[in-house]
């Protein structure tokens, strides 16, 4: 597995497939690049299609130590430089989108277009899950609480019919510290106020039913980014590219390539 040294001297590993213009596609919180198997092959026909796994994931490096959403995005940028890319597009879902935000801040020059899926502006800003959603995922018996993250990701219709592997609950190699540092860094994003900053063409998509992270957040962040675009999927919960892939997957193409 190829890797690149962040400035801080961790390894981040990263895989590349596909042909043409460059696609950054970036996961959800404490998953590697395995949350995007199910359709990265959508892609891949148009773009050369780049993942990583977060540090703390996969064969990357799981140093203890905090982490932060901007962190991450600098951790693609050092991904980026060692593949002499100097524009990419990106797509980012969850967690993902947070890092996304910071990419088309902090690096407008390397960002060609953007797509937030599934994500918030954070902070005192951004709409919070409910308490009785936080307390299903925190209850004592695992299986119960892994189930109930299943039911946030997916309609009950799609998990009657698609029996295990998901690859969008948590890469299981993960070491607990690296999931509560994972946890921190999604719940300390907050770009509120610079993501009028961004100069990137941008589309936000959401699924009208995710109550993981609520559907609310996706006009927050149409109404703050200058120009972006909004698209609601009807009936979807958070993992929507995944079980409306038919859907999602066009819909994102056809912006990135317009």
């Amino acid at each position: 597995m190829p890797t690149v040294f962040s400035e801080d001297g961790t390894a981040i590993a990263y895989q590349v497939r596909g042909q043409g213009d460059p696609l950054v596609l970036i996961a959800g919180q404490a998953n590697s690049h395995h949350w995007w198997d199910e359709v990265r092959d959508d892609f891949e026909g148009r773009f050369r299609t780049i993942t990583f796994d977060y540090r703390g994931t996969g064969d990357s490096d799981k140093p203890d130590q905090p982490y932060t959403t901007r962190g991450f995005a600098d951790d693609v940028i050092a991904i980026l430089d060692g593949l002499r890319m100097d524009r990419v597009h990106v797509y980012g879902t969850s967690m993902g989108g947070r890092v996304a935000q910071w990419l088309a801040v902090d690096h407008p020059e390397r960002v060609g277009s953007l797509v937030l899926g599934c994500t918030s502006p954070g902070g005192e800003h951004g709409v919070e899950r409910g308490h009785d959603v936080r307390k299903s995922l925190a209850q004592a018996d695992r299986s119960r609480a892994e189930r109930a993250l299943l039911e946030l990701m997916y309609t009950p219709g799609w998990l009657a019919t698609h029996p295990d592997p998901y690859n969008v609950i948590g890469d299981p190699t993960m070491p607990p510290y690296a999931r509560r540092r994972h946890f921190a860094a999604s719940a300390g994003h907050d770009a509120w106020e610079v993501l009028p900053n961004i100069t990137a063409p941008t589309l936000v998509v959401h699924g009208t039913d995710d109550i993981f992270n609520p559907a609310a957040n996706a006009s927050l962040l149409t109404d703050r980014i200058p120009g972006a675009k909004m698209h609601l999927i009807q009936g979807a919960r958070h993992a929507y590219f995944e079980e409306f892939r038919e859907q999602a997957s066009p819909l994102v193409l056809d912006f990135l390539t317009g």
